[in-house]
C-alpha cells in the first residue's frame, strides 16, 4: 500500500510541477508577446516621424517661394510656421499627432491658396517642392495606417483575457491612435 501512496504523490507532485512550470512559461511569453508589440508601435512611430521630419525640412523652401508671391496671404504662412514649430517641439506622442494633423491642414491650406497664383504654379521650383511634399504626404498616409494597425493588434492583445492579467501588471498601457481631426476632414474647395 505505502508503494501506491508513494506512486500517486509522485504524480500529484509531477502535475502541479507541470501547472507551475506551464504557468511561469505562459507569463513569460505573454510579457515577450507584450514587449514585442509594444516595440513595434514604437517602432511603427519612428517611421512616421522620419517622414515627418523629412516634411519639417520641406516645409521652409516652399514658404520661401512662395512668400516671394503670395505676400498678402501672409496669414496662411505664418499659420504654417506655427504649427511645424509646435510639431517639431511636441513634447509627447499625442502632442506630435495633434500638432502635425494642424500643420497638414496649414499646409493644404496654403496650397489651395497659392492654386489662385499663376506664376506661382508655373514656378519650377514651387512645382517640384509640390511634388515632393505630396509624395511625402502618400508616405506619411501609408505609415500612419501601418501605424494604427499596429497600435490596434497591441490594444487589442492588452485587452484580451488572460493576457491582460500580464498587461495590468507590467502596467502595459494602450497607445494612441493617429487621427485626423473633424475639422480636417472637410476636403478644401479649389477655385481657378
Amino acid at each position: 500500500m505505502p508503494t501506491a501512496i508513494l506512486t500517486t504523490v509522485i504524480v500529484l507532485v509531477a502535475v502541479i510541477l507541470l501547472l507551475v512550470v506551464g504557468t511561469i512559461i505562459w507569463f513569460v511569453s505573454s510579457h515577450n508577446k507584450l514587449v514585442k508589440l509594444s516595440s513595434r508601435v514604437d517602432n511603427s512611430w519612428a517611421q512616421i516621424d522620419v517622414q515627418l521630419k523629412q516634411r519639417f525640412d520641406l516645409i521652409p523652401n516652399l514658404l520661401e517661394t512662395v512668400k516671394g508671391f503670395a505676400a498678402h496671404e501672409k496669414s496662411l504662412l505664418e499659420d504654417v510656421t506655427k504649427w511645424r514649430s509646435a510639431a517639431m517641439n511636441a513634447g509627447s506622442r499625442q502632442e506630435s499627432i495633434q500638432s502635425n494633423d494642424r500643420l497638414g491642414q496649414a499646409v493644404s491650406n496654403l496650397l489651395v491658396s497659392v492654386e489662385s497664383y499663376p506664376e506661382v504654379r508655373s514656378n519650377a521650383n514651387f512645382l517640384e517642392l509640390q511634388s515632393t511634399l505630396a509624395d511625402l504626404e502618400k508616405k506619411i498616409a501609408i505609415s500612419r495606417q501601418f501605424y494604427n494597425d499596429t497600435v490596434m493588434r497591441y490594444n487589442e492583445t492588452i485587452r484580451q483575457m488572460p493576457t491582460s492579467l500580464v498587461a495590468n501588471m507590467f502596467h502595459f498601457e494602450p497607445k494612441e491612435y493617429f487621427q485626423v481631426y473633424d475639422n480636417e476632414r472637410s476636403v478644401p474647395q479649389v477655385k481657378f
